[in-house]
């Protein structure tokens, strides 16, 4: 039996637990931290957890016997956490963003080495059956080689949304809608099409005056097969109309699933190839679903690879290349210029130091508050199948 902590207790918790909780065969959560620790015993309760309360990482790991965690905690904290916990000898699962900077990733992987234990980083989307069943299609070569590919990763928030004390600062948040919202449709993208040479992007603050970060950026990637990348992150577009989407020689796919293919008439204008686009619509419903999707499925991976049954699906690595193409969007739009990856050690944006003195404040942030009366969320939009 794994026996598991929970570190912070704000709204992303709940899927953590609900998951580990679906594996109770194998698991159980025995601790719940969080700076609050009336948070933490409300999770307690909820859950119906027989899990002792603790304020801060240290006095867990003191006092409480456990395996693995799952860091819940805001951006600013996941790279101390995450070490402290390697060099206590738990296994550890981070949320999402791994951390504010490369240097804090490169920290947390050579933890992650020096202790022998699992780290893995949230990307649950990736355990989705539409994702899955599209990076099966990219894979099979029924599109011929990939011309383009988009990210739409779209949200919106209303100004209040920053409002919480530590969102809307570089120093604690680590960023704006790039980092903490398009983190994992850019996970999704560089896992479907790989890692570009080069990044040329703009950041803007739309509509959020209390917040020093950007509410919008776009982003145009160079690979070195001579496709071409578009990445835009917003939390200004009503509807929230997220999707992914690739355009092939010959047929185009996107989640939400659409197949379309066209073919030429004499005069180049074009057709529906209604063949090719069965073809690949008859190969995608093929596919199998997903057997745990979302949180469960990347948690009991997790268990898996703590168990030794099976191979890690998203290690600290993966985590670590999103955040490098993060850190070079950030670099290209407030330096203004095009930014060739991968980035090395010295590049401006590499460190947090470097980043907190180089990135623009859109805004002073002016209003903070402890906690919302509300926790409740919203995680976008529900790509069906």
């Amino acid at each position: 039996m794994i026996k598991i902590a929970i570190l912070g207790a704000g709204a992303i918790a709940d899927a953590h637990i609900q998951s580990y909780r679906k594996f109770k065969d194998r698991c159980d959560v025995v601790a719940v931290v969080d700076l609050y620790p009336e948070k933490a015993a409300e999770k307690v309760a909820k859950h119906s957890l027989r899990a002792a309360v603790f304020k801060d990482l240290p006095a867990a790991i003191g006092q409480a016997d456990f395996d693995a965690a799952s860091v819940c905690l805001p951006p600013f904290e996941h790279a101390q956490a995450t070490i402290g916990l390697l060099r206590a000898g738990k296994h550890v699962l981070v949320e999402k963003p791994m951390a504010t900077c490369l240097e804090e990733c490169d920290a947390m992987l050579q933890a992650a080495e020096s202790s022998g234990r699992v780290l893995s980083v949230v990307a649950q989307n990736r355990f989705r059956t539409p994702m899955m069943k599209l990076k099966r299609i990219l894979e099979s070569g029924l599109l011929g080689s990939v011309l383009h590919g988009q990210v739409d990763s779209f949200w919106w928030r209303g100004g209040n949304y920053y409002d919480l004390w530590w969102r809307g600062t570089w120093k604690k948040e680590g960023g704006g809608c790039t980092m903490n919202h398009a983190v994992h449709h850019i996970d999704l993208f560089l896992w479907m099409m790989g890692a570009p040479i080069w990044v040329q992007s703009v950041s803007l603050n739309l509509a959020h005056d209390n917040s020093e970060t950007e509410d919008f950026s776009t982003s145009i990637l160079g690979y070195p097969n001579g496709s071409v990348g578009q990445v835009t992150a917003s939390l200004v577009h009503h509807g929230e109309e997220q999707q992914l989407a690739f355009q092939g020689a010959r047929a185009k796919v996107a989640v939400p699933w659409q197949v379309k293919a066209m073919r030429p008439r004499e005069n180049g204008f074009p057709d529906e190839n209604a063949e090719a686009a069965a073809q690949i619509q008859a190969f995608y419903d093929a596919l199998p679903a997903v057997c745990h999707e979302g949180h469960d499925g990347q948690i009991g991976n997790f268990l898996e690879a703590i168990e030794g049954r099976g191979a890690l699906l998203v290690d600290g690595a993966q985590g670590r290349r999103t955040i490098e193409l993060i850190s070079a969007i950030y670099q290209s739009s407030h330096l203004e210029q095009r930014v060739v990856l991968p980035l090395s050690a010295d590049a401006p944006f590499y460190t947090r130091a470097g980043i907190l003195e180089r990135a623009r404040r859109f805004h002073e942030k002016t209003k903070s508050v402890a906690n919302f009366a509300t926790n409740d969320i919203t995680f976008g939009r529900d790509f069906g199948n």
